[in-house]
Order: structure tokens, then C-alpha cells, then sequence
């Protein structure tokens, strides 16, 4: 069984995990690119994410997806589709049923992709909305990777330029890591039993909630009693009679 939820503390304790593999760039279309398509082809099950370069000034609008990452389980390819954008062939291969292509978030990646060619999306597993079948409510990948793998995965990288002339050696590992894990936290999860989180586990009180919770049930004390306004006592009872007025004495 994995946990409910990992703390920060208990990642960092753990080994770096990192793709084991081939990493390839592609940034045009040819013969490289072809070649990627066919292996990409032959899995039944590949690792997906986007990247793009991050915005820092508010008000600024989003940045066009820079960079598409598919894995196999020993080659990654990096397609810089800000450069070439969504070819033919990685539409069809978006649009393949038979080939699974498992990420975090998809719905947000595929609509980016999407700004470059319509295309039909399936075969895509989100992590994020099966991980509670299997009793995890985590949903970034960095916490699933540890809950699920055991490994930590490095994010050192992900505000970096995905723009940049060439992407360096850190950023083509992290963007490779990012697809690869995917891959390998799907196919852990299907040699796991299941143990579905209940509607309690899957939406737990806020610590808000919890505390309005304690303040509606705490029972009331006697110094709770004493310090309300205390009710004016009514007195009508044991008023006195009032004496009836003396009448003026007559002149004379």
C-alpha cells in the first residue's frame, strides 16, 4: 500500500531519481524526427509532458508551449515544437488510442499543444485523476514519484528557459526525468492492489473547518456563563404600592 499523503521532510531523504536512457533533441523536421515516431510507435505505453518558459511579471500573458517530452522506457525524445510546432505525425501519434501516453495534468498540456494544430486527443492517462484508486491523494508529480517510486526527482530546472537557443545538459535530464517517471509510476501502479480512498480521505476537512468544528461543539463553562450580559431581573413582584397623593389642603 502507498501513503495517503508524503511530507516534504520525507522526500528529501530519498535517492535521486533521474532517466536511465538515450535523450533526443529534436528540433526540426527530417530524418531524426521520423526515426523518433517509429520508436514512439512501437511502445504501448510512453511517458508525456510540456514544457514551457515560465512568466514572471504579472499581467504578462502565458507563453506558447516550447517543449514536448514522450519516453519510452529507454529513449526520450524532446520535440521543440515552439520551433517546428505540431507536425503531422505527432498529431496521429496524439490521436492514437492504442498508445497510451501517461503525464500528470494532460488536460493543460494537450489544450498548449493545441495552439499549434487541432488535433484529437486519446490514449491519455492522467495520473492525477487515478492516483486515489490506489489510496494516494497527492497529486504533483514530485510527490508522486516519491509516494509511488521511492525516488526523489529534482525540479531545480523547471523555471528555466525552454526558449533558449539549446536547451543544456540539466534541462534536457529534468524534462526527460519529468516523461520517463510518468511512464514508470503508471506501470508500478498496475502491479499494485488497489485500495480507493473514501469520500473522507479524498476530501479531509480543512484545518478551518476543523477548528469552527471545535468552536461550535466546545460545551459551555461556567466562566463561559459568567461572562455573558446577565438579563435584567424583572422586579414587578415585589414592588411596593405606591402611596396614593395627598389631595391639596382647602384655603380658608
Amino acid at each position: 500500500m502507498f501513503k495517503i499523503s508524503i511530507q516534504a521532510e520525507e522526500i528529501e531523504g530519498l535517492p535521486l531519481g533521474s532517466f536511465p536512457g538515450r535523450i533526443h533533441v529534436i528540433d526540426r523536421n527530417g530524418i531524426e524526427f521520423v526515426k523518433a515516431i517509429a520508436y514512439l510507435r512501437t511502445q504501448k505505453i510512453i511517458g508525456f509532458d510540456t514544457e514551457t518558459r515560465p512568466v514572471f511579471s504579472p499581467g504578462q500573458h502565458h507563453n506558447p508551449v516550447a517543449l514536448l517530452q514522450l519516453s519510452g522506457a529507454s529513449q526520450a525524445y524532446l520535440f521543440r515544437v515552439g520551433k517546428f510546432g505540431m507536425r503531422k505525425l505527432l498529431c496521429s501519434l496524439m490521436s492514437n488510442p492504442r498508445i497510451l501516453k501517461v503525464g500528470a495534468a494532460v488536460h493543460d498540456d494537450v489544450r498548449g499543444l493545441q495552439h499549434y494544430q487541432r488535433f484529437e486527443p486519446k490514449g491519455f492517462v492522467d495520473l492525477q485523476k487515478i492516483a486515489y484508486e490506489w489510496g494516494i491523494r497527492d497529486k504533483s508529480v514530485k510527490k508522486l514519484a516519491a509516494n509511488i517510486l521511492g525516488v526523489r526527482i529534482s525540479k531545480s530546472q523547471q523555471l528555466s528557459n525552454w526558449e533558449a537557443e539549446e536547451l543544456s545538459a540539466g534541462q534536457q535530464m529534468y524534462a526527460a526525468t519529468d516523461a520517463w517517471v510518468c511512464r514508470e509510476m503508471y506501470l508500478k501502479l498496475l502491479q499494485s492492489e488497489k485500495h480507493p480512498l473514501t469520500p473522507e480521505e479524498l476530501n479531509p476537512p480543512q484545518p478551518q473547518q476543523e477548528c469552527a468544528k471545535k468552536v461550535e461543539a466546545k460545551p459551555e463553562t461556567d466562566a463561559d456563563a459568567s461572562a455573558k450580559p446577565k438579563s435584567r431581573r424583572r422586579r414587578h413582584r415585589h414592588r411596593r404600592p405606591k402611596k396614593a397623593q395627598e389631595a391639596p389642603a382647602a384655603n380658608g
